[in-house]
């Protein structure tokens, strides 16, 4: 089987002709269409103007041309993501009969200019309000390392697809945690930008105070070269690690982890040197500002369909939409005064510290029949509670790169590298640090269900 799982690899087979763009796509959509039966992360797949659009690539090498840095990459797209042409259905129906999109997202046409092809749209929780993408009208995406566990969400679909091997690269989006939690579950990696670092037009809303749009990666090297299309410029030179002050956070960051994940964080605290370890305050005020901002801007949104349509949504979101509707204007300005207070906090630690770490999940994917995760000794919902740790720290607007942790001698677990606004360069270069230690990096499938280069 063809390995599907480097962006960068592929793009430069294809550039120096090892490879055809048309074999490429051809091999991602038989791939998909074989394997992803067992995960369910692909809703919609753009076959026929896929390979046209690969026979363009390959036409213009042949002419001498330069398609660009991910000519020929199949990349899959969070079905939030306007893709020219086709329906933009955000993982509902409530949305199916609207008419097609005109234009590209725009993060979309950057990757396109860049060489990449859209091929697929993928799974998520309905308009991304959850974390497990368990999804009334397309089913739950299953966990590629453990098919009887989630994915995590709300962009399931797209971690999954890269960890499955069936996809180099995917987009989602992040709210909180959206992109960091499935990241983690599945074992590979994931990047939340800047909050208003990579453009948004053309992703369909969730709470726009907080929505962030960014890139999932089979490879550290892939991801960057997305985010640095998707953002429309390189990133500075990356600085040196042992330039970067890096802080643990601890207290909620530190408590109901399960012993893998520890044992895991200690391990980079250790290979590090040895980390002080810092307390945000407030952080059960924060967790709750988020949820309500969250809410109340989705239902705000949502409202006028809800008004209309209300029984053609996905029960568990049009409950919660319509909760969100109905909160008081009063605790949202509360929420939203608490946020600015919280960002100042958060943003001091940035005086002595360039590079903060913290857990994405308390631990292992949680099983499908089972959906539950352990918190102060208690089983509680894993659809609500999965982003405990990636949901307070959303209200700071901070690049967040959830890098996969291996080592731990089981399913995959992800490690939260946070920065200042802008400062995503620190995060990569002490990602790749990292990597090169052994200690994070994509975590491969068991034997029995990876890809194998051909």
């Amino acid at each position: 089987m063809t390995d599907l799982s480097d962006a960068l690899a592929i793009a430069a087979d294809i550039r120096q002709g090892r490879r055809s763009a048309v074999s490429v796509m051809t091999a991602t959509i038989a791939a998909i269409e074989v394997r992803d039966t067992s995960i369910n992360s692909v809703t919609r797949i753009f076959g026929p103007r896929a390979v046209a659009e690969a026979e363009r690539i390959d036409r213009r090498i042949a002419a001498g041309d330069d398609p660009g840095p991910l000519a020929g990459v199949p990349f899959g797209v969070k079905d939030l993501f306007d893709i020219a042409g086709e329906v933009t259905t955000a993982g509902s129906v409530v949305l199916r009969e609207s008419p097609p999109a005109t234009h590209d997202a725009t993060v979309v046409a950057r990757l396109r200019a860049a060489g990449a092809i859209p091929v697929a749209s993928l799974n998520m929780d309905e308009f991304a309000y959850g974390f497990a993408t368990d999804n009334a009208h397309y089913g739950i995406t299953r966990n590629p390392h453990d098919p009887s566990r989630l994915a995590g969400g709300s962009s399931g679909g797209s971690a999954a697809a890269v960890a499955a091997g069936l996809l180099p690269l995917t987009l989602g989006s992040d709210t909180n945690g959206s992109i960091r939690v499935p990241a983690s579950l599945c074992g590979i990696w994931g990047l939340k930008p800047t909050f208003g670092g990579v453009p948004r037009e053309g992703a369909y809303p969730f709470a726009a105070s907080l929505d962030v749009v960014g890139p999932f990666a089979g490879t550290l090297d892939g991801l960057r070269v997305a985010y640095e299309v998707m953002a429309g410029s390189p990133m500075p030179e990356l600085p040196a690690v042992s330039d970067l002050r890096v802080v643990r956070l601890g207290g909620w960051f530190g408590a109901n982890l399960s012993e893998p994940m520890a044992q895991a964080i200690e391990a980079v605290t250790a290979h590090l040197g040895g980390l002080e370890t810092l307390e945000l305050p407030e952080i059960p005020r924060a967790r709750a500002a988020s949820f309500l901002i969250t809410a109340a801007e989705g239902g705000t949104l949502h409202l006028p369909r809800l008004r209309r349509h209300a029984l053609r949504y996905d029960p568990a979101t049009r409950d919660r939409l319509i909760a969100g509707a109905m909160l008081p204007s009063a605790t949202l300005v509360q929420a939203h005064r608490f946020r600015n207070w919280f960002r100042e906090q958060v943003h001091a630690l940035f005086r002595s510290a360039d590079v903060l770490i913290a857990p994405a999940t308390v631990g292992e994917a949680p099983l499908i029949d089972q959906p539950t995760i352990v918190v102060d000794g208690q089983l509680v919902s894993a659809r609500a509670n999965l982003g405990l740790y990636t949901q307070p720290l959303s209200l700071a607007g901070l690049p967040i790169l959830s890098a996969p942790l291996l080592g731990t001698g089981g399913l995959p677990l992800g490690l939260q590298l946070i920065a200042a606004p802008g400062r995503e360069a620190a995060l990569f270069a002490l990602a790749g640090a990292l990597a090169q230690a052994g200690l994070v990096g994509r975590v491969p499938l068991p034997a029995s269900k990876d890809v194998k280069p051909c």
